[in-house]
């Protein structure tokens, strides 16, 4: 169900969609619960706080504040904000009026998105080189809503994914800091990961090779690249793994040390972690639906 409100008081003038999802999209997608637009007509403050709630605005004019998990940020025309609603926040426009569109959205795997996107250098207010994408989304966003299109809650929910998916690439670029030269050769050692997973790898031999404090390596490379050393070794060997049961007759202990898994008890652990099944239930489930694919 779908309210479209327009309200012209004191101190806004607003359009906004106030929106009930299915049980179904509330059960199990990230789902709309408001979206509009926004122009303050007088300085003013809103606060909230425990709100279940992920919010995310953008600045189209004027300027204001956000005050947000003991942090102030200052916004101007171009920012975008996101945030956590169940925290406290409160944003307040200046005497140079602003103008806002916003969704509120909410979803039973959002807690770990959003801790993902901090973990990744995410921050709450952000200025990115075009807002026309955020803005494209938002646009999208509301006239789907307001739509009767019978799949708008899985139309709504491809809309916010790609949104987040905006915001995890905003989050992490790597590429665009000035690296030091020890965070340049961790580009060196995910090269050489990528070509030695086969092998046995020591965290202390790695930082060894590599001239690097172990302590520092560890923190770093998961800063840089988003998943621990032993995370993304294992990844790759599974992804090799995978590959060997499906397409050789090898047996799964020659395929387990052949990708640096000489332990049988260790990888079939490890197997069973990462796919939820032993190497021979996958290579089992593939070869009786066995296609060319």
């Amino acid at each position: 169900m779908t309210d479209t409100s327009m309200f012209h008081g004191d101190l806004v003038s607003s359009s906004r969609i106030l929106y009930t999802p299915s049980p179904f999209a509330r059960a199990s997608l990230i789902h709309l619960q408001e979206t509009g637009y926004l122009e303050a007509k007088q300085p003013h403050a809103s606060q909230r706080d425990n709100l279940l709630s992920y919010l995310f605005f953008i600045v189209l004019s004027g300027a204001g504040t956000l005050e947000y998990r003991g942090a102030s940020y200052s916004l101007q025309a171009g920012d975008c904000v996101f945030l956590d609603c169940r925290s406290p926040y409160s944003h307040q426009t200046s005497e140079k009026l602003w103008q806002l569109k916003w969704i509120h959205f909410y979803g039973p795997n959002m807690a770990s998105i959003y801790d993902k996107y901090t973990e990744r250098g995410g921050r709450a207010a952000f200025h990115p080189h075009s807002l026309q994408p955020y803005e494209s989304l938002l646009d999208s966003l509301y006239q789907t809503a307001a739509s009767s299109d019978y799949i708008r809650d899985m139309r709504i929910y491809e809309n916010i994914t790609g949104l987040l998916t905006l915001l995890m690439e905003e989050s992490w670029h790597p590429e665009r800091k000035n690296l030091s030269s020890k965070k340049q050769n961790l580009l060196l050692v995910k090269e050489y990961l990528d070509a030695h997973f086969h092998e046995k790898i020591l965290l202390d031999q790695l930082a060894d090779t590599f001239y690097i404090n172990k302590f520092y390596l560890t923190r770093v490379f998961k800063e840089q690249f988003g998943v621990s050393i032993s995370n993304y070794l294992l990844q790759l060997r599974i992804t090799r793994v995978k590959q060997l049961l499906r397409f050789t007759d090898r047996t799964i202990e020659a395929i387990g040390a052949e990708c640096g898994m000489e332990d049988g008890n260790y990888f079939a652990r490890m197997f069973r972690r990462v796919e939820g099944m032993s190497p021979s239930q996958f290579r089992r489930s593939w070869v009786s639906n066995s296609h060319p694919d």
